[in-house]
């Protein structure tokens, strides 16, 4: 047998093997550099649904203008007597009619509660990208200011919501933070995680990402409190990310793991009770 023979073979094929994975490997860092916006904001164009179509009373739809001149729909539901303002920042791959049983929650406590579809997602026209939709953020404050003068306002948010209601509390004066299922990094997920077309293959993320929404990185610029809320089987964030962020953050914070939650399963887990508390005590006048 030609051994020489054989181990160039190997070889050959070896090298041949070794250049298909480096162009499938830069094939997915290329898909996340160029489909970066698909990937991250996952958008969900719908129509308008009027919110008594889903069950609220005492909501209106809200039209509401950015600093930059995008116009984003929402709902409205105003504060009953001294009670504060949820602003509510959803996920992606969602509406704001998705939430309607967590509006009508809050309303019910007598809260009032604006929630939007960002930029580029349900019936609100744009192109999504970080700095889009803090923007997006800002100006639904500033609407529930205007419509509510004396309200104190805390943000809420639910997973990719969460590094959006960070910001807007180190935008606007948002008295509290309300984080249901956070990430500590985007860039970082996916830096771990890779894209969906090769789950559980890392990519250089934050080389190729020009939306990294790294919460983790500004968290300890807050200065007001703090609750998170995270379900220990949740399969989309892990529970570690939570963890991550609140060692990021400072006091006063609490991080409450809801047992048995998984990502959509939070906020009418065992920890409601406590959020709504924490809310309440946030936004008394």
């Amino acid at each position: 047998m030609d051994w020489g023979r054989a181990a160039r073979r190997v070889f050959a094929t070896l090298r041949r093997c070794l250049l298909v994975l480096g162009l499938f490997y830069l094939g997915l860092c290329w898909a996340l550099w160029a489909f970066e916006p698909a990937f991250v904001f996952a958008r969900v164009v719908r129509p308008a649904v009027a919110p008594e179509s889903m069950g609220l009373r005492g909501f209106s739809e809200a039209q509401i203008a950015t600093e930059d001149g995008a116009k984003l729909y929402g709902w409205w539901g105003p504060p009953r007597g001294a009670h504060g303002v949820v602003v509510l920042l959803t996920g992606t791959g969602v509406t704001i009619a998705d939430y309607a049983p967590l509006m009508a929650d809050f309303a019910a406590q007598g809260f009032g509660v604006l929630g939007i579809d960002y930029r580029g997602n349900g019936a609100s026209p744009g192109q999504p990208s970080e700095a889009a939709w803090r923007a997006d953020a800002r100006a639904a404050y500033d609407f529930a200011q205007a419509r509510a003068p004396q309200a104190k306002i805390a943000a809420y948010g639910q997973s990719m919501g969460t590094g959006f209601a960070v910001m807007l509390a180190l935008d606007r004066p948002a008295v509290g933070v309300l984080l249901d299922s956070p990430y500590a990094s985007v860039a970082r997920l996916f830096q771990r995680d890779g894209i969906p077309l090769a789950h559980g293959v890392p990519l250089p993320a934050r080389l190729l990402m020009s939306n990294p929404i790294d919460t983790e990185a500004v968290i300890g610029g807050l200065r007001v409190p703090v609750l998170m809320l995270h379900g220990t089987e949740d399969r989309v964030i892990s529970l570690e990310e939570a963890r991550r962020l609140f060692a990021a953050a400072h006091e006063p914070k609490e991080l409450i793991e809801v047992e048995g939650a998984g990502h959509a399963g939070v906020w009418f887990g065992s920890a409601r009770e406590r959020a709504l508390a924490a809310l309440a005590k946030w936004t008394a006048p």
